[in-house]
């Protein structure tokens, strides 16, 4: 289509919608919507509103739009008749609606069910309205005069709901609204201030945040059990969906009775889904996702999941990432019930080309790229769409046995040109390639497209679920039209939100140039949302995971998930895993005067915040001599109240150690820069100082304490959806990795291997890096100790 007729086009939409009573952001904000777009345009002509209503009308019209069970489509015009006649004109009766329709399905009904189920005929008065709200008001009188107006109005709403819905919401809020200042008057100044959160008592030790000890919600049925929202294979007899044609015919996509008994007795009525990547990179957090919803699906019902290789394109798959994708798989918790690569089909894949050919609904073209795009635009058919099927078959064949030049033809789906969604416009089913395929070897130079091959295998897999991310929702129609064309099975279908997260970016074309081009290194750099990069900066599978099922399985799009969030839940994990461990990063030398030079102390120390004195296993030794180190960052020349290090003639309590007071500054050659302390312990423990520090010693004369290279990681982008800013690589964070190449650790770290995680006390949660020789450790930081989402720390 070109740009004027599109123009016109949504012109001509824009005003249909605010002619049902949508404010015009809502109308511009729909158009931006295909699905939503072409949805609420075949529920104003069904409804015969092309003319416009009224807007509560129109509110119900679109609602329907929006919400209506696609399995139970063939029912929509009924219900628009009773929104347009005003018999169903609340939205807790629509609700009604969608419900029993969601049961019903494609089923016949009574009529007289259906309207028993929304209330249509029930006309509640004021004056039972108002009783109602009075009774609620009765009953919790008590609490309404203690929270005043604080009380919870919503659910004052849910009690007059749940004893009539039937009732005005309108009016009920209002009601509401009056009894509430009947019965509290006007706010005080008490009720304007907003509630004040209760202070906490400020710990012994200050040097990090203490777990919360609130009880937390009770989680709703679909957060315990967020795969409640699928049917069973059973159910897969249902409308899926609606190809609208623009020669006006509708195709409404089902399984007959035959095929879906013959799929049932294949699978053993046993739910099967897919997770079908394809081996051109490495997968990535917004992966960990799809196969939580896969592999999660599948492993709820007692089903099996299929890893299937999306190999359909031989130039861009290599090896390393298809072993790269079943290694990740595993580290993420699952296990395959196959794995299957779609080059395993290309027979079947072939042959059903031909079968579509026969049917008459494929044809060989030999447009250009180009002319292609062109001809898309403008809506308009090939040259050769109506060619001789006995032609197409005979130039397809032509095509397999390699006799027609590359980019010289195609075979293209025949679909529908001029329909509102570009996804029937004629796709490619085949296309030429003389590359060897990394899987089928030199078998063939023609190659399924993605469109053609997915669902086909899909089908032939038996997979009962289909599930994918809302981008491929404008695809349902030729998935389904495809699958019909050919007479096959047709999977469920369900798309999901895709996973976006904040000050990084998802996509793989933007991910393999921050690798190709090293503005990162490697796929596996700790500051890429890589699942490689995840692993190695320290993050474990289960973390990913209960993060993961925290956001759900939603069909909310746009959605950007906070980075804070997925820390929230590598903390919860590592305060139960990490062990504990004192690292100085930037370390100041502190010489003890009043401790004799060469005298070493072994103190015990915790690995575990509730190490029980008994239990050796939970302690670690850790020498204390004349010669410590502290963080540089925990002495100032100048004391101040919020601050809770060493400073000129203060005290602080060295971590499992003993009291210290510095009593001389020893200044470098600026006579500013502090390079040593002096200080005396207090081996009695009488004075009790605020701050406790993390430090570590000599463990003799001269020797410095083990020094290991540690790799401080921040947000890789500075900008909270990069992905929105034109020069997006301007927008990288050039502090986002700061090497600290010689901090000092205590001793029981020397023996630390490749994956093992430490919390670093005061300072956050550390990995040992792959990186590491037996001369010198790395540890990478995963984490903060500091938890702004879910307000708590390590312990």
């Amino acid at each position: 289509m070109g740009g004027k007729d599109k123009s016109d086009q949504d012109n001509k939409l824009l005003d249909l919608f605010i002619s049902i009573g949508l404010d015009e952001r809502t109308a511009k904000n729909t158009l931006s919507n295909n699905k939503v777009t072409a949805n609420l345009t075949a529920v104003i002509h069904e409804a015969a509103v092309i003319q416009g209503c009224d807007r509560s009308v129109g509110n119900l019209l679109y609602t329907v739009a929006t919400k209506f069970p696609p399995n139970a489509l063939v029912h929509r015009p009924t219900l628009l008749q009773y929104i347009v006649s005003l018999k169903i004109k609340t939205p807790a009766q629509l609700d009604a609606a969608f419900s029993f329709f969601l049961n019903t399905g494609a089923e016949d009904f009574k009529i007289k069910d259906f309207e028993e189920a929304c209330g249509v005929g029930i006309e509640v008065s004021a004056e039972d309205t108002e009783r109602l709200v009075k009774e609620v008001f009765e009953e919790y009188k008590t609490t309404i005069l203690e929270l005043r107006y604080k009380t919870n109005v919503g659910e004052l709403f849910g009690h007059v709901r749940k004893r009539q819905p039937w009732a005005d919401p309108k009016l009920v809020k209002q009601l509401i609204d009056a009894k509430i200042f009947e019965l509290l008057g006007e706010k005080t100044a008490a009720d304007n201030e907003k509630p004040t959160k209760k202070k906490k008592e400020k710990p012994a030790k200050v040097e990090e945040s203490t777990a919360a000890t609130d009880e937390p919600a009770k989680p709703t049925e679909e957060e315990i059990n967020p795969f409640l929202i699928f049917p069973s294979p059973e159910d897969n007899f249902k409308v899926h969906t609606e190809v609208f044609f623009s020669n006006g015919p509708v195709l409404r996509c089902c399984n007959t009775r035959e095929i879906l008994e013959k799929h049932l007795t294949f699978t053993d009525r046993k739910v099967f889904t897919r997770f079908p990547p394809e081996p051109n990179g490495y997968l990535h957090i917004g992966h960990a996702k799809a196969m939580f919803v896969d592999f999660g699906l599948a492993k709820e019902r007692n089903g099996g999941c299929y890893l299937r290789f999306d190999d359909t394109n031989p130039e861009a798959e290599k090896k390393e990432y298809i072993d790269h994708i079943e290694e990740i798989v595993k580290w993420m918790g699952w296990e395959p019930f196959k794995i299957t690569y779609t080059s395993d089909y290309f027979q079947e894949l072939y042959e059903l080309a031909v079968e579509l050919i026969r049917r008459g609904h494929a044809y060989v073209d030999h447009q250009t790229p180009e002319e292609i795009k062109e001809y898309r635009e403008k809506k308009m058919n090939s040259p050769w769409r109506d060619r001789p099927k006995e032609e197409s078959l005979r130039l397809f064949e032509e095509m397999r046995q390699g006799r027609i030049d590359e980019g010289k033809a195609t075979l293209r789906m025949k679909q529908d040109m001029q329909s509102d969604n570009f996804n029937m416009y004629d796709l490619i089913a085949y296309r030429i390639k003389f590359t060897p395929h990394p899987h089928a070897g030199d078998k063939w130079c023609i190659y399924p497209s993605y469109d053609y091959a997915h669902c086909i295998v899909d089908s032939l897999e038996n997979i009962t679920h289909s599930l994918c991310t809302l981008e491929f929702e404008t695809r349902r129609a030729s998935y389904y039209w495809l699958l019909h064309a050919l007479g096959l099975y047709q999977p469920f279908v369900w798309e999901y939100s895709r996973l976006n997260i904040t000050h990084t970016v998802m996509s793989k074309r933007k991910l393999n140039r921050l690798v190709t081009e090293k503005w990162v290194d490697g796929w596996d750099d700790p500051r890429l949302m890589t699942l490689a990069g995840l692993k190695r900066r320290g993050v474990t599978s289960t973390a990913i995971n209960a993060f993961v099922r925290g956001i759900g399985i939603t069909r909310s799009d746009s959605s950007l998930i906070r980075l804070d969030r997925l820390e929230y839940h590598i903390r919860e994990e590592l305060n139960k895993t990490a062990s504990r461990a004192m690292v100085v990063l930037n370390p100041l030398k502190v010489v003890i005067t009043n401790l004799e030079t060469g005298s070493i102390l072994d103190l015990d120390a915790k690995k575990w915040p509730d190490a029980q004195e008994d239990d050796a296993s939970s302690f670690y030794k850790v020498p204390f001599s004349n010669v410590v180190y502290i963080e540089q960052s925990d002495f100032r020349m100048k004391d101040s109240k919020d601050f809770y290090g060493l400073a000129p003639n203060k005290s602080a309590m060295l971590r499992y150690a003993f009291p210290i007071k510095c009593t001389e500054v020893i200044l470098g050659d600026d006579n500013e820069t502090v390079v040593e302390v002096r200080a005396e312990y207090d081996p009695a423990k009488k004075t009790k100082p605020k701050g406790v520090l993390h430090w570590v010693a000599e463990a003799s004369p001269g020797v410095k304490p083990l020094s290991v290279e540690v790799r401080v990681f921040e947000k890789l982008f500075m900008s909270e959806n990069p992905a929105e800013v034109e020069d997006w690589l301007g927008d990288l964070n050039p502090n986002s990795k700061v090497v600290v190449p010689a901090a000092y650790t205590v001793p029981c770290l020397k023996n630390a291997a490749v994956g093992d995680t430490f919390q670093f006390e005061r300072l956050g949660y550390y990995v040992v890096d792959k990186d590491s020789t037996p001369e010198k450790l790395v540890f990478n930081r995963t984490v903060t100790l500091r938890d702004s989402y879910g307000g708590k720390g390590g312990k």
